[in-house]
């Protein structure tokens, strides 16, 4: 299938943009406060349930009518095609000429997945089935290392999509994890990190994966040749590496240069991207970690959110209705920023996820027809678990001037927590959600003050420091328990979300050029810092940074 006609009306002309333009001259002036009591029925009207996820966006500053516009606004961009077009195998990555088709890798039916006219699935499911055998012996004990001990410890190197997915699913998930194995993950080239993973490991029992597409990512196969040489210091012997190594990549020759047996290399294709690749091969650490049966419960949950996605209305469609409410805040708010706040540890490493997935995605200033945007595109994520949060950055979401939406995220079910715990967590989450809607007035700190025996003249000194306006918005996602299926759902629904936001604002959502000039310079500086080559002209502070460095090293490199 042929990429999508694209429309060449820009997204500022469109009736719906300026009908919203129009409508928010009013809609900044109301507080939610006020809509809540106006309508009996708001957190049931604006709560949205699927496969076990709980969708309340009932605490942001919109009325019926603001979403009836904004979902007009996606219908004017023509989302529908966009979404079609992805299930279809377009090449809708269209600046690398190929097809964006993570969705095929958790496709679990016998329905063909088509990219130029052939049906992936079925190298979809040998690698899958690859995958599973190879994960199999290394859990049962089966794979043994080259001094014939079971494996214990898996040591996965890569970095950005190649780590952070498969790091978060991990430690999501660690509930369900193989009892003997610990995982670790190195992404950075600063030494210190996978200094410290191998002092904590064993050579004769550690299994290291080395993820790069290309088997050519600078950082990736610094830190995996030096794990080698770690290795064969203590092995004795080059054979050993193939019990040792394994490899995520489509470059078959390198990958046995390195030494590892090509049978125990697990690709994945051109139309899988980085950030969203942890469905594919890439999730070999969750598989070995996890287990198959797990492995594809991750896969079934994105793949109902797919469902959901592709085939229910907008209306009732979550990555459509939290991708439309990002597009209120970012371009008529003007919110620079999105919260990500997960009430629950084990989650701790989903804000950097989505982090990547949100800013590498949609961080983009030039439309798919070549023109700079007149409006903001993706907002800068950040956040930490909510609990941690609100003795950090909270007090600035509650009473700064800068207006950040939050995400709440949580599971209700608190089977596993030590008694009383999970009460505690779960009540600060719901209450802060709360506290960011209603806020505190003057009259309300008065008579909390009042109250406590407070004098008149103390209370008129300390109200102006005590109030905070609320009409902070907020999203509440609800998980029914963390599990394999519903986190699948839950990272597919911000993968579509990203998607949608997107194509509204017509940006490539599958590209990351904005990235390549630093990898060059970095290779040129890289030969200077080393002596091979004499200074390059650089502006004055980088030759001045360069210089310094030399002078320190000097005596090191003698």
């Amino acid at each position: 299938m042929d990429t999508p006609p694209q429309a060449s009306t820009r997204l500022t002309d469109l009736p719906a943009w300026k009908a919203l333009w129009s409508h928010f001259t009013r809609a900044r002036e109301w507080h939610m406060r006020a809509l809540f009591e106006a309508d009996e029925q708001r957190a049931e009207r604006f709560t949205l349930e699927h496969q076990g996820l709980l969708l309340d966006y009932s605490k942001n500053r919109i009325t019926g009518q603001t979403m009836t516009l904004l979902l007009q606004l996606a219908e004017q961009c023509g989302l529908r095609a966009r979404i079609d077009a992805m299930f279809a195998g377009a090449r809708i990555n269209e600046t690398e000429d190929r097809a964006a088709f993570h969705v095929a890798l958790r496709s679990r039916g016998d329905t063909p997945m088509r990219v130029d006219g052939a049906d992936v699935m079925p190298q979809v499911r040998a690698v899958l089935q690859r995958m599973a055998r190879f994960a199999g012996a290394v859990r049962s004990g089966e794979w043994l290392g080259h001094t014939q001990q079971p494996i214990t410890d898996i040591v996965n190197i890569g970095i950005g999509g190649s780590d952070l997915g498969s790091q978060m699913v991990c430690e999501a998930l660690k509930a369900y994890a193989h009892p003997r194995l610990r995982m670790h993950f190195v992404s950075n080239v600063d030494s210190s990190q996978l200094k410290e993973t191998l002092r904590q490991v064993h050579a004769q029992t550690t299994l290291f994966i080395v993820e790069s597409k290309t088997f050519t990512t600078h950082e990736t196969l610094t830190n995996a040749h030096t794990a080698r040489d770690w290795f064969l210091h203590r092995a004795q012997d080059e054979a050993a590496i193939a019990r040792h190594f394994v490899a995520v990549s489509t470059n078959a020759a390198a990958v046995a240069e390195f030494g590892i047996d090509p049978r125990n290399m697990f690709e994945f294709w051109d139309w899988v991207g980085g950030r969203f690749s942890l469905w594919s091969a890439i999730g070999l650490p969750i598989m070995l970690y996890l287990g198959e049966r797990n492995f594809l419960a991750l896969l079934d949950g994105a793949h109902a959110m797919d469902g959901h996605f592709r085939d229910a209305p907008f209306d009732a469609n979550m990555p459509v209705v939290l991708a439309l409410l990002g597009i209120w805040y970012i371009n008529f708010f003007g919110a620079g920023s999105h919260v990500m706040a997960p009430y629950d540890q084990y989650l701790h490493r989903l804000p950097a996820f989505i982090q990547q997935l949100d800013m590498e995605s949609n961080g983009k200033r030039t439309t798919r027809d070549g023109q700079l945007v007149d409006y903001e595109t993706a907002p800068i994520i950040w956040g930490e678990t909510g609990i941690n949060g609100q003795h950090a950055f909270f007090q600035l979401l509650h009473q700064g001037t800068h207006v950040a939406p939050i995400d709440f995220i949580g599971s209700l079910d608190g089977h596993g927590s030590l008694p009383g715990h999970h009460e505690i967590l779960m009540a600060n989450m719901f209450a802060q959600a709360e506290a960011f809607m209603r806020g505190r007035n003057a009259d309300e700190v008065a008579l909390e003050l009042a109250a406590q025996g407070v004098d008149a003249a103390a209370i008129r000194r300390m109200v102006p420091f005590r109030v905070f306006d609320g009409n902070r918005p907020s999203n509440t996602v609800l998980l029914e328990r963390l599990d394999p299926y519903r986190l699948g759902a839950l990272i597919a629904l911000y993968e579509h979300k990203i998607f949608v936001q997107g194509s509204i604002w017509k940006i490539h959502s599958f590209d990351q050029w904005g990235v390549e000039l630093g990898k060059q310079l970095a290779k040129t500086i890289h030969a200077e810092l080393l002596a091979h080559r004499p200074p390059q002209a650089h502006d004055a502070s980088t030759a001045q940074l360069i210089a310094r460095y030399l002078a320190v090293n000097a005596q090191r490199r003698c």
